[in-house]
């Protein structure tokens, strides 16, 4: 895994830079503008994300982000979230993994037009570019990080 990298764009150049997991706790910078990343330290377990969190959380995180949109009457939901937990910490410094609890934080739910739980959102550079709804196996949600992270 020391050889890993991850693809990060800047926000004032545009510039993508591909970065090595091992130093993104090390105050990387823009190899064109020098511009310093924001904080780029990954949790190794997902992050909770809220209404008001969403934009800092999900829509300028510098790593692409998999969402899980859930509820904690979701029987589906409860059986996905030991399979986010394995794969937040999987892919630890190369991918973000959030959980929205929809029913606390309708406004980003209904944003989204999550309509079926569970739901998984891909975002990169704030955009979704992917979406999976109904309870997955992980090598299922596996095949869809390998066609998110490859692009």
């Amino acid at each position: 895994m020391t050889d890993a990298r991850v693809l990060i764009k800047c926000r004032k150049c545009g510039a993508r830079n591909r970065i090595p997991v091992t130093r993104l706790n090390d105050g990387p910078r823009c190899g064109r503008c020098k511009t310093p990343f924001p904080s780029i330290a990954t949790p190794s377990r997902p992050v909770v994300v809220s209404d008001r969190t969403f934009a800092d959380e999900v829509l300028a995180s510098p790593l692409p982000v998999l969402l899980d949109c859930w509820a904690a009457w979701c029987a589906p939901c409860g059986a996905m979230a030991p399979v986010l937990d394995e794969l937040a910490r999987s892919y630890t410094g190369r991918l973000k993994v959030g959980k929205l609890n929809v029913d606390q934080n309708p406004v980003t739910a209904s944003r989204y037009n999550v309509m079926s739980l569970p739901t998984l959102l891909f975002f990169r550079d704030g955009k979704v570019v992917d979406t999976a709804a109904g309870a997955l196996p992980k090598p299922e949600v596996e095949r869809y990080l390998y066609r998110f992270l490859a692009g």
